[in-house]
């Protein structure tokens, strides 16, 4: 059969945070990719305001921490909330609420410098009108596109779908969304020529709630969340004057003398797509899961699901691993997503459920008071909490024998290491998206077992800086390069060799 001509190994859709991410991801792990996007250029507009602790995490993970302007020192807050009840989230190790007021604006020009050094191939002006039947079942996903130069088809092993809730792809790939319809529409707006009190985290009054925040100097960012207010169509449109009139309506204050830079309207509509892949075809981001917008998630979420997916497709779509490996994306994503609507449709009855919701933010108010209470709905907010199932119930990720480590399935936290090389830590040795193999006991066995690895995992001897760290208690670990702990060790590399196989392919042949 004669060779089809591929316009790269992977084509995104969707240059916002989800996709740039990704396409980063995808050429660490040597993979050809194109983003494309249906806008002339990005719109500016802030609409996100920061992002998660976990999402600052990955950022650290890369070493694009720096890019956003201040480095590890960007402003976070210890204090945070759960659905408007306010609470410390230093009661988990490590955990705040995330950074903020980082518009999304500058999330999307940080990481889109990013992938473009890598060398990602950014198109805008391109709008997907069609795909072929062939992602099913063939050896490629073709689409159409209509670009400034006029109608052309696309082909490339796989196509993302990082194109918002309205997503095109998803619809053309007949994948479900599955979810609930909205029930009632709410307003954000960066408004000038008014000055307001600050009101961080939400303020609950008998009409609605409002949320307000300085951006720079003159704007303000706004959320208006009146009772009452309908659906509305995806196709409306709503005003300045419509968004100061709610805003009227619940605080009593009057910023029609004002203006907006830009204005627009949200929902509580709450979906998720049945599959995150279809044959060739995959989801990400608002494509795979739509919510209300409660903490910065819906970014985060994004981000995170295209650090689990980059590396997997890489290695796939390079031939380096097998197909198989793609389906680990919905079995550790879907689930992720799944809680997150159900802790932003939580969020939603306490912080928007008017006085009926009143004894439940009481009770949740008494909760907060609980240590083991703070720590759980720190970790669900902060995404901190997340473990993937690699082997934890079956012992597989261990050697024979042996307890499974803790960290088995969980982020590995940022930690300090001494090796031959000075002082390093482990986002560090994350920066160039490989897996990385801490061997900790100076053990030749390890090194030896992950040698046909080598260019897609990096082995470190080295050792935990300070005595009590999350290392205690093992003597190798496997990290991929989403930052998870895929393998552990206390003194054998059992187990060692098919997890580095399972998570990164067929080893090199010598």
């Amino acid at each position: 059969m004669q060779d089809i001509t591929m316009d790269a190994d992977v084509i995104v859709v969707g240059a916002g945070p989800t996709g740039l991410m990704l396409a980063g991801e995808l050429r660490l792990g040597g993979a050809e990719v194109i983003v494309l996007d249906k806008l002339a250029e990005p719109t500016g507009q802030s609409r996100g305001l920061g992002f998660t602790a976990r999402a600052m995490e990955v950022f650290d993970q890369r070493g694009i921490l720096p890019r956003f302007g201040q480095g590890e020192s960007l402003a976070v807050s210890d204090v945070g909330h759960f659905g408007g009840v306010q609470f410390d989230f230093t009661a988990l190790e490590g955990a705040h609420f995330g950074a903020r007021g980082i518009p999304q604006s500058q999330t999307e020009a940080v990481l889109a410098g990013w992938a473009a050094d890598l060398g990602a191939d950014i198109r805008h002006g391109h709008e997907v009108l069609a795909l072929d039947e062939n992602f099913l079942d063939g050896d490629h996903a073709e689409i159409t596109v209509v670009t400034p130069d006029g109608v052309r088809r696309m082909r490339a092993r796989y196509l993302v779908g990082c194109d918002g809730g309205k997503s095109t792809v998803r619809k053309l790939a007949s994948i479900g969304f599955p979810g609930t319809e909205a029930t009632r529409a709410m307003f954000l707006a960066d408004i000038t020529g008014v000055d307001l009190t600050p009101r961080y985290l939400g303020e609950t009054l008998p009409n609605g709630m409002v949320m307000a925040a300085p951006l720079k100097e003159g704007v303000h960012r706004i959320i208006v969340c009146p009772h009452g207010a309908a659906a509305r169509s995806a196709e409306d449109t709503v005003t300045f004057a419509e968004v100061a009139k709610a805003w009227e309506h619940i605080t009593g204050e009057d910023i029609s003398g004002g203006g907006a830079e830009w204005v627009s309207f949200f929902s509580d509509a709450t979906r998720q797509a049945a599959d995150y892949r279809r044959g060739r075809v995959l989801l990400a981001g608002d494509a795979a899961h739509i919510h209300l917008p409660a903490g910065g998630q819906g970014l985060s979420t994004g981000v995170q699901d295209a650090v689990n997916l980059g590396f997997k497709l890489a290695a796939v779509a390079t031939g380096r691993a097998d197909e198989a490996l793609l389906d680990t994306y919905h079995d550790e994503r879907h689930p992720v997503g799944r809680r997150l609507l159900m802790n932003t449709r939580a969020q939603g009855l306490v912080f928007l459920g008017g006085a009926k919701a009143e004894p439940l933010r009481s009770i949740l108010t008494e909760l907060t008071g609980h240590d083991v209470v703070r720590r759980h709905l720190a970790g669900i907010v902060s995404h901190l909490d997340i473990r993937y199932d690699l082997g934890a119930d079956t012992g597989e990720g261990a050697g024979e024998g042996q307890d499974v480590h803790p960290l088995l399935g969980r982020r590995l936290p940022k930690t300090e290491l001494t090796g031959p090389d000075g002082v390093t830590d482990t986002f560090r040795l994350l920066h160039a998206g490989h897996g990385l193999l801490l061997d900790l006991t100076g053990d030749v066995r390890v090194r030896e077992a992950a040698a046909a690895w080598s260019g897609r995992v990096d082995t470190v001897t080295a050792s935990p800086a300070g005595r009590d760290t999350v290392l205690a208690g093992a003597a190798a670990v496997l990290v991929r390069p989403d930052g998870h702990v895929a393998w552990t060790g206390s003194g054998t590399t059992d187990g060692l060799q098919a997890a580095l196989t399972r998570w990164f392919g067929t080893p090199a042949q010598h």
